[in-house]
Formats: structure tokens, sequence, C-alpha cells
């Protein structure tokens, strides 16, 4: 009998319509991976504005979906929704049963990836809004040895959090690296969820059965670390040698060294097999013993951004459009506002292509929108950078077709993130699982 593994969510914000086919599958596990470096950074703005945020608030509606699963011993689900404040995420999702009346259910909550406490030792600025290390699989496997249906955890890395089950299922010992590294390549190709079932599939991605009907991933994997990634039956998309092979390699620094905190995987051995049917085989997986550091990112204030935008049509889109950007910035300039960077770019004619296409276009394109954003040392001084851009309405250059601040022309705080390396025995020194039965 295979692992069935379920990959239901790829980013905070990914749509849930998909888990209902995805759940009536007879998936053994439902992950749902929530994270990215950006995502870390949305969560710390919900936590400077509310303390008990810093989790995907998505988090409870992903358990609603499957919790007749989960009660009822079809599935258990692992997610690492719980972003940087894992405490408070649990936390949220008892709270939402209780007020439902759900009992017979055992959570775990991961904690202990927060890395501030050791602020001197690791040298972190003194300015630090939050630092968490890249965990590994190992508290997921604890908490499963102990019996929750539902694991909740921080900044698990994202493979990792698919790893986990198999050690658990399977008992892969902590030094057998290919089938480790088997485990982490399943969670590599199911992590993005439609990703690897013809999502922003670079070929003909237009070939699709039912676009209307997302098909999300599985993952069928056998004691030997030789696995079939599939989809629900009757759902749209593909798996085909294409898009598994697109997303084997997606953010992908280096193939045959792929840095995770259980192994290193060598995705260059792997060999795939299309079975036709949306099944796709995966073998030959190899790996080597992991890296001595766990990634750890650190977060500082960088300031405050905002935006202006001003669409224009033809004749003289170009120049009506520079002339809108250069006022603005050059408003800004008299009135003494304090900005350390800018940018400007001009949709239409050079945004999306680059360079490439500013001096060398030899025609007036229909339509331009220029885009102007800057950086100021605070909201205050942000804020006043396009204060004067209504002039533009009627005393600008003829026929502004839109013109607008993004957010409403409020600015937004600037977040720098910074990848260090952090000791193992630092961060296991802190590492706990609480278990609340409701």
């Amino acid at each position: 009998m295979s692992v069935r593994i379920g990959g239901g969510q790829g980013f905070y914000g990914d749509g849930h319509a998909p888990l209902a086919d995805l759940l009536d599958s007879s998936l053994d596990y439902l992950v749902c991976e929530a994270l990215a470096e950006l995502t870390l950074a949305i969560l710390q703005k919900d936590r400077q504005r509310d303390e008990s945020l810093g989790y995907t608030r998505d988090l409870p509606r992903y358990v609603g979906t499957a919790l007749p699963y989960l009660l009822d011993g079809r599935t258990r689900m692992i997610t690492n929704a719980g972003g940087i404040n894992p405490i408070a995420a649990g936390r949220a999702v008892v709270d939402s049963l209780h007020t439902y009346g759900v009992t017979g259910l055992r959570i775990a909550t991961i904690v202990g990836d927060d890395i501030r406490p050791h602020a001197a030792e690791l040298s972190l600025p003194a300015d630090t809004l939050f630092a968490n290390a890249y965990i590994g699989a190992a508290p997921i496997v604890e908490a499963l040895a102990s019996g929750a249906q539902l694991v909740i955890a921080g900044r698990v890395a994202d493979a990792s959090l698919f790893l986990a089950p198999l050690i658990h299922e399977y008992g892969w010992a902590a030094d057998d690296w290919d089938r480790l590294a088997a485990g982490v390549t399943v969670g590599h190709l199911l992590e993005c969820s439609g990703q690897v079932t013809g999502g922003n599939y670079s070929g003909d991605w237009w070939n699709n059965d039912d676009p209307l009907r997302v098909g999300f991933p599985i993952g069928e994997v056998e004691s030997d670390g030789t696995f079939v990634m599939t989809k629900p039956t009757g759902t749209g998309g593909r798996v085909t040698f294409d898009t598994v092979r697109e997303q084997l390699l997606y953010e992908v620094h280096d193939p045959s060294a792929y840095l995770n905190p259980d192994v290193t995987a060598d995705f260059s051995t792997v060999r795939l097999e299309d079975l036709g049917s949306d099944r796709v085989r995966v073998t030959h997986c190899s790996g080597s013993a992991r890296p001595e550091l766990l990634k750890g990112l650190v977060c500082t204030p960088a300031g405050w951004a905002g935006e202006a935008r001003f669409a224009y049509g033809w004749p003289d889109a170009e120049a009506k459009a520079r002339a809108a950007v250069a006022f603005v910035r050059g408003r800004a300039e008299r009135n003494g506002v304090e900005v350390d960077d800018w940018h400007e770019e001009y949709f239409g004619l050079n945004a999306f292509g680059g360079p490439t296409l500013g001096d060398d276009i030899d025609h007036d394109p229909p339509e331009v929108m220029g885009r102007l954003a800057w950086r100021s040392p605070s909201a205050e001084e942000a804020g006043r950078v396009a204060l004067d851009g209504g002039l533009l309405g009627l005393s600008g250059p003829p026929m502004i077709a839109a013109a607008d601040r993004a957010r409403g022309g409020r600015p937004t705080q600037l977040l720098q993130l910074t990848p260090i390396g952090v000791g193992r025995d630092l961060v296991a020194s802190q590492m706990r699982v609480e278990i609340t039965d409701i």
C-alpha cells in the first residue's frame, strides 16, 4: 500500500475549491503549504497591527473543509500556516472548533523556529522584527507519533512538510539519504499545488479539458521512495512528463544539490516515466548528508514606499506619461520631500520587456501607463510625494485616461529580508510540540 499525500495549498491566498476533489480522493495526508518569504513579511505587518495575528487567516477555512475527513480518520492534515505566530494559529483553530461544538480531535502545534531569543548569539540587528529558522520534518514526525490528526507549524521548510508523514509511516532513518531525498522530491513537486498539474505551464497551456475545475496534485509514495504523481479523476489540468519536470526545476538553484533541513537532494539523478492518464512515475531519487546549518530569515524595517500610475492614449502616449511622472517627481523635489530612491517604468513601452524595447521602438504606442514608485524614510514623507498629482486631471498633458495611487495613496512599510545560517543545536534546544485535545 502506498501513502497518498495531497498538495492542498501552494501559497497564502490559494484557491479552496480544489480541496473537495482532493479530499474525496482517499488521501492519507492533506498538506497545506502556505508560506513564502513575502508571506512572512505580510504576516509581520498583520502582527504589528494586532499581536494576536501573524498566521495565515484563512487557516480555519482550510481546517473546516478538511474537518469531516479528520474526524473520521480518513485523512490527517499538516500545515505551516502558523507563520510567525503558530501558538496564536493553534488557538484560533481551537476556538473556531469550540464555537461549532467539535470534539474528538487532537491538534499539535509546533513551536521553536523563532530565533529572536538568541539575538545576541546570532548578532541580530537591534530593530529585528522577526527572525525564524527553516526547520525540518522531525517535530512533525513527533506530532504524528503522538496521534495528532492536525499539525500546525510555523516556518517548516516547504518540502519537509511532505517528508514528515513518509518518515512517520515508513520509519525512514535520519541518514537514509536516498529515501529522504525522495520524500523531499515528492514535497517539492507537491508544494505548489496546481503548478505541477498544468498551472503556469510554459508549453501549450491552453490545452486544458476543464480550466474551471482545477485539479490539485497527489503523490502516491512507496516505502522504497519511488512514487507516482497524479491528480483527482475528472479534474482539469494535466500531469505529464513536461509539467512534472517543469515543477521539479522550479526555484532550484543547483539541481544536483537542493538544500533542505533534512537532506541534500540530487534532482539530476531523477527519472520520470509518463504512464499516461495523468500519471507520472518518479524514480532514482538520490541524496547526501543534510547541510550543517539551517537557513534563517531575519526581517528589519527598510523605509516606506508609495506608488502612482498615469495612463494616456495615442497620440504621444509615451510623452504624456513621461511628462506626468516628471511632474509628480519634480513637485516632490521642489517641495523638499525626502526620497531615498525613485523608480519609473512605462507599461506599453518598456515595463515588461525591459530596456530592450525602450530605445528601439520606432512607432507611437497606442497606450502607455507611466508608473512611479519611491522609497522614503518615513510614512509621512512617502505620503507627501503624490499630493499634487490631482493637478494632472485638468492641468497636465491632454486626455489622461486614468490616474491612481496604489492602496489609495497610503504608504506601505518596506521590510528587508536577510538570510543567515543558524546552528542546528541552537534551534533543536527550543523546539517543542504542544498537544491540544478537544
